[in-house]
């Protein structure tokens, strides 16, 4: 009775499990990006791939399971076979590799590709329990940042003395033009952060003392949220801002107002 049980729950929890999934009733939103699509595309090879591995495995078991059920007999059994176990050895690794080799192309793409001429240029500060964006002004370029020059009213340590940061813009909110390529430079001032965008499928750590760069093009206008994806404190849970994807004409309408209001 009990090997029965066994073997029907196992079925269930299979079954539950290719509802769930399949049907997509807890799913990623979807992507406003290339590089998202991309990055879903492979989740969907992997998730197939190892769904038909985990599908046989299961239902195996509940075979096994029901098939050698206790019956009275003498168990049998054997030390191992080593063709089996060459065979499932390779089927993993040529699956692992053809994995990473799908993805390469993205991943580069992503990492080790810097953004084109041209790309809007923002740095990203993490600071607990905040971000915060610099926007160069109308010469393009960013100021000097000096620590010791952090204030209440220099949240950033923007070096006085620097004639390039007399224009930059801070803001608390990042807005993008829709269909521009954008770099974003990441910071961090006190613990180790992350920036993570779900829309853009984009997660890249903000580490105090280094300067990172990643790009991303948004396709779609819109609101989204940018969390901070990594535990830094007691208020992570409120370190998020807002991600304003907007027409060319209305991000330099934003810009403007912004540039005034400081």
């Amino acid at each position: 009775m009990v090997a029965t049980l066994l073997s029907l729950f196992l079925l269930v929890f299979v079954g539950a499990t290719l509802y769930f999934f399949i049907g997509k009733q807890m799913w990623f939103p979807p992507p406003i990006n290339a590089f998202g699509r991309d990055l879903d595309s492979q989740f969907t090879r992997t998730f197939i791939i190892t769904g038909i591995v985990f599908v046989l495995s299961q239902l195996g078991l509940a075979w096994a399971v029901f098939r050698f059920r206790e019956n009275g007999g003498r168990a049998a059994h054997f030390e191992g076979n080593n063709t089996m176990e060459i065979v499932w050895t390779t089927a993993a690794l040529v699956m692992f590799v053809g994995l990473g080799i799908a993805a390469e192309h993205s991943w580069a793409d992503m990492h080790f590709r810097g953004a084109s001429p041209g790309a809007l240029q923002i740095e990203v500060t993490g600071k607990q329990f905040n971000w915060y964006f610099r926007y160069p002004g109308a010469d393009g370029q960013f100021g000097r940042i000096d620590p010791r020059q952090i204030t209440e009213s220099n949240l950033l340590g923007v070096d006085e003395k620097d004639p390039a940061g007399k224009d930059d813009i801070v803001t608390a909110t990042l807005a993008v033009p829709v269909n521009r390529e954008i770099e974003v430079t990441l910071r961090a001032q006190d613990v180790t952060h992350a920036f993570f965008v779900r829309e853009l499928r984009l997660k890249q750590d903000a580490v105090p003392g280094m300067a990172i760069k990643v790009h991303f093009t948004a396709e779609q206008t819109g609101k989204y949220e940018l969390a901070c994806a990594e535990l830094c404190g007691l208020g992570h849970y409120r370190m998020r801002a807002d991600v304003l994807v907007m027409s060319q004409p209305e991000f330099d309408a934003w810009l403007a107002k912004q540039k005034a209001e400081q």
